[in-house]
């Protein structure tokens, strides 16, 4: 097992606190427990935009799955490190508009797997699936018989890059990026947004904090440029790579003087 890497057991540890209940507990949600709490105050001591954060990234996983379908047909969905159930999920978003849409959730969390076995037993569309991230042919494997691969796929990574760090090996980001996208069918979809900040103190400071609450399963806040990078040679969709409060918002998006300024949510969609 490498650094990072969560040894693989359903023991929900209720004493190191997990990015997932971290990011319910942010949304408001139940699925967390105090330690998780402590760690989110500590986090907004650095970085108080954080809750706002959660909330814009939610906003826009809801509009990237509603886009994807009703502009460009997608049905089928891959949802790397997908997190707690706080509020709508993407296969209610995505079954919502169409009960035939598959979506197939990866996370190594064992309190998203427990809720994976409760929740989503009856639901033949939906399968969770108990893996790391950046095991991509484990992953693959898992959902061959699942997909129709002569269809677009819909590769989620939403806010999930910062919790890997940069390695020399194929447990890189960069590398998983490129394995998943060299696997996906033509006319798939890359969709990938992470916490970057241009302020060095918040990038350090919210690392070390968060490396150190959860026992080293995170990765690293980065800059734009290194989320720009994942994209590198891909088909980038309008508006381009944004702040995510910016990209194809529902509603007028906050004036500069209500923006966060310490850190954002920056990416955007890429077609293969």
């Amino acid at each position: 097992m490498t650094r990072g890497e969560k040894p693989p057991t359903h023991h929900i540890d209720m004493t190191t606190p997990s990015v997932a209940r971290m990011y319910d507990a942010l949304l408001g949600g139940v699925y967390n427990y105090r330690v998780d709490r402590d760690a989110c105050n500590e986090l907004l001591g650095i970085a108080p935009s954080t809750q706002l954060l959660a909330r814009n990234n939610r906003a826009f996983l809801k509009r990237v799955v509603r886009i994807l379908h009703e502009e460009h047909g997608v049905r089928q969905f891959l949802d790397h490190g997908s997190g707690l159930p706080t509020q709508e999920n993407v296969h209610e978003i995505a079954q919502g508009l169409d009960e035939g849409c598959r979506v197939a959730y990866v996370d190594n969390d064992p309190m998203v797997h427990a809720y994976g076995r409760t929740t989503l037993a009856e639901n033949d569309n939906t399968i969770v699936i108990d893996a790391d991230m950046r095991h991509t042919s484990t992953i693959f494997k898992q959902v061959e018989d699942f997909f129709d691969w002569q269809e677009p796929v819909a590769a989620l990574f939403v806010s999930v890059l910062h919790c890997l760090e940069d390695r020399s090996d194929d447990l890189d980001p960069h590398a998983m990026i490129a394995r998943v996208v060299d696997r996906l069918p033509p006319g798939s979809f890359l969709v990938l947004c992470q916490l970057v900040s241009e302020d060095p103190a918040v990038r350090d400071g919210v690392t070390m904090l968060m490396d150190r609450a959860t026992g080293g399963q995170w990765g690293r806040v980065r800059e734009p440029d290194e989320v720009r990078a994942f994209f590198a040679g891909l088909d980038v969709v309008e508006p381009g790579l944004v702040d995510v409060v910016d990209w194809r918002p529902d509603t007028p998006p906050p004036p500069p003087e209500l923006r966060a300024t310490d850190w954002v949510e920056w990416g955007g969609i890429a077609r293969l």
